[in-house]
C-alpha cells in the first residue's frame, strides 16, 4: 500500500479518534475543572490562538516548495529554502515572545471586568505556558511540513495518533489526581516538545534531509510570502470567526458564558469535520477538471454529485441533532448546558450550505481566484464580529451566535452569485437537484423522530434506541425516494 493510501487511512483514523475521544473526554474535563475554570482554559487558549496567525501560512508553503524542489531534483535549492524558512521562523518566534510578554503584562487590564483575582493569577500562568508552546510549535512545524513535501505521510500521522491517545490518557490521570487547567497545558507542552524532537530525528536521520543557508535570497523570501499570504488570510478568517466570540465573552461577560459557547463550537466543529472527511476524497478532482478546461455542464454535474452526497449525510446529522441533541447534551455535560444545544443548532444550520458547496471553494483555489473570496469573507466576518461585540453586553452569547451565523450565511449567498457568474457553475440547477426531494424526506423524518422522542425516556439506553429508529426511518426514505442509480451503486460499493 502506498504512502498516500496509508496516509489517507491514518487521516480518517485521526478524525475518528479525535471526535470519539473528544466526545468522551470533554464532559470529564468540564466536571473535573468546573464550568468557570474550563471557560478560563478555553478563553486563554483562544487569546493565545491569535498569535498562531504569525505563522503567515508558512507551514503549507513548506509542503508546496519542498515538493517543487524534489520534482526538479534541486537539492541545493531545497537546503537553502529550508534554512531561509527557519530564519523566518526564528524572527517570528521572537515576535511571538514579544507579543506574549505584552499580553501577559496587560491581562489585568483586558480581563479586569470578567475574571476574579484568583482567575487572573491562573490566567497569567496559562499565558506563559501557551506562549512558550506557540514559540516552539511554529518552527517545529517545519519538520512535519518536510515530511509531507516528501510524501512521507505515514510517520507524522502515526505519531500524531499516538500523541493524541497518550495525551488523552495523561489528561485523565492528571485530573483524577487533582490536576487543573495548568496541568493540562503542561501535559500538552511536554508532548509538543517530544513530538518536535521525534520529527526532527526522522527528518535528519531517517530521511537524510539537509538544511544549509547557501545564500540569503530576498527574491526567495518575496516568493515565499507571495504564496503564503493568501493561506494566511484564510487562516486569519478562521481564527477570527468563532474564537473571537469566546474572547468577546471572556472580556465582557464571564468564563461560564465562554464554557457554554465553547461546547456549542465543539459540537459544530465535529459537524464540519464530518463533511471535511468526505470532501478530502473528492476535492483533488477540482484541479484536474480545471486543467482539462471542463465546461459548465461537466463542472456543475460533479458539483451536484458531491453536493447531493454531502446533503444527504449532513441533513441526517442535522435533523438527528435537532431531535435528540438536547437529550444528548444533558446526558453528556449536564442540563446547565441547555443553551449549548440551541447555539449548536444555529451554527450547524449556518454551516450546511458552505459545507455542501465545498467543491466550489476548491475550484476557487484551483483557478487561483483567492482575492475575491478573501475580501468577501473578511468583510462579512468583520461586520459579524463588530455587530456581535456591540450587542454582546445586552444579549450575551446569543448576540455572538446569531450575528456570526447571519453574516456567515450572507457571505455564502454572495459567493453563490460568484460561483454562477465566474466559476461557470449552474447554481439554480444545483439547488433543484440537491435540495429538492430531500426536503420532503426531511419533513417526514422530523415528524417521525418527534414521536419517537415523545414516547421514549432520556437515558443513554433510550438515546441509542431513538438514534437507531430515526436512522432506519431517514436512511430508508432517502434510499427509496431520493437516491439515484449512481448514488445507490456508490453506497453498495462503500458497504462492500
Amino acid at each position: 500500500m502506498s504512502q498516500l493510501k496509508k496516509g489517507a487511512i491514518l487521516s480518517y483514523t485521526t478524525i475518528f479518534l479525535t471526535n470519539i475521544i473528544g466526545l468522551l473526554l470533554t464532559p470529564f474535563i468540564i466536571r473535573s475543572l468546573g464550568q468557570s475554570e474550563y471557560g478560563l482554559y478555553i478563553l486563554l487558549g483562544s487569546f493565545v490562538g491569535y498569535i498562531s496567525l504569525l505563522d503567515f501560512g508558512l507551514s503549507n508553503t513548506i509542503v508546496r516548495f519542498v515538493a517543487k524542489y524534489r520534482a526538479n531534483n534541486d537539492k541545493n535549492g531545497e537546503k537553502n529554502f529550508l534554512a531561509t524558512v527557519l530564519i523566518i521562523y526564528a524572527v517570528i518566534s521572537c515576535f511571538v515572545f514579544l507579543i506574549g510578554t505584552v499580553g501577559y503584562y496587560n491581562l489585568d487590564t483586558i480581563f479586569d471586568k470578567s475574571l476574579t483575582p484568583e482567575e487572573l493569577d491562573k490566567a497569567k500562568i496559562l499565558m506563559i505556558l501557551f506562549v512558550f508552546n506557540m514559540t516552539i510549535s511554529l518552527p517545529g512545524g517545519t519538520f512535519a511540513g518536510i515530511c509531507s513535501g516528501y510524501e512521507q505521510f505515514v510517520f507524522p500521522r502515526a505519531v500524531n495518533i499516538v500523541r493524541y491517545i497518550i495525551r488523552s490518557a495523561l489528561v485523565v490521570i492528571v485530573l483524577i489526581y487533582g490536576g487543573d487547567s495548568i496541568s493540562i497545558v503542561i501535559v500538552d507542552t511536554s508532548l509538543n516538545v517530544l513530538i518536535i524532537l521525534v520529527n526532527m530525528f526522522f527528518v535528519f536521520k531517517i530521511m537524510k534531509v539537509k538544511i544549509k543557508l547557501l545564500n540569503f535570497n530576498k527574491k526567495l523570501i518575496k516568493k515565499i510570502f507571495s504564496y503564503s499570504v493568501w493561506i494566511f488570510v484564510f487562516a486569519m478568517i478562521g481564527e477570527l470567526f468563532w474564537k473571537s466570540g469566546q474572547m468577546i465573552m471572556g472580556i465582557a461577560i464571564s468564563t461560564e458564558a465562554v464554557a457554554i459557547f465553547a461546547v456549542g463550537i465543539t459540537l459544530s466543529g465535529y459537524f464540519g469535520a464530518f463533511a471535511g472527511a468526505i470532501n478530502s476524497v473528492f476535492l483533488p478532482r477540482a484541479t484536474f477538471m480545471v486543467e482539462n478546461n471542463s465546461n459548465r455542464i461537466e463542472l456543475t454535474d460533479f458539483f451536484i454529485k458531491l453536493g447531493r452526497i454531502l446533503t444527504f449525510l449532513l441533513m441526517y446529522v442535522w435533523a438527528g441533532f435537532i431531535l435528540f441533541g438536547k437529550n444528548f447534551i444533558e446526558l453528556w455535560v449536564g442540563d446547565e448546558y441547555y443553551d449549548s444545544y440551541l447555539i449548536t443548532v444555529i451554527i450547524m444550520t449556518a454551516y450546511i450550505l458552505p459545507l455542501v458547496q465545498n467543491f466550489a471553494n476548491s475550484l476557487i483555489e484551483a483557478t487561483g481566484r483567492f482575492k475575491y473570496k478573501a475580501k468577501v469573507y473578511f468583510i462579512t466576518i468583520s461586520l459579524g464580529i463588530i455587530v456581535g461585540s456591540l450587542l454582546s453586553p445586552y444579549y450575551g452569547y446569543w448576540a455572538i451566535t446569531w450575528s456570526y451565523s447571519i453574516f456567515w450565511v450572507i457571505s455564502q449567498i454572495i459567493m453563490n452569485i460568484y460561483f454562477d457568474n465566474t466559476l461557470n457553475l449552474d447554481i439554480i440547477f444545483f439547488f433543484k437537484q440537491t435540495f429538492g426531494k430531500i426536503f420532503f424526506v426531511l419533513v417526514i423524518s422530523l415528524c417521525g423522530g418527534y414521536f419517537i422522542d415523545l414516547f421514549l425516556g432520556n437515558t443513554w439506553s433510550y438515546f441509542i434506541i431513538k438514534a437507531i429508529l430515526f436512522s432506519v426511518l431517514y436512511l430508508s426514505l432517502t434510499y427509496f425516494f431520493v437516491l439515484n442509480h449512481y448514488e445507490k451503486r456508490l453506497l453498495l460499493k462503500f458497504k462492500k
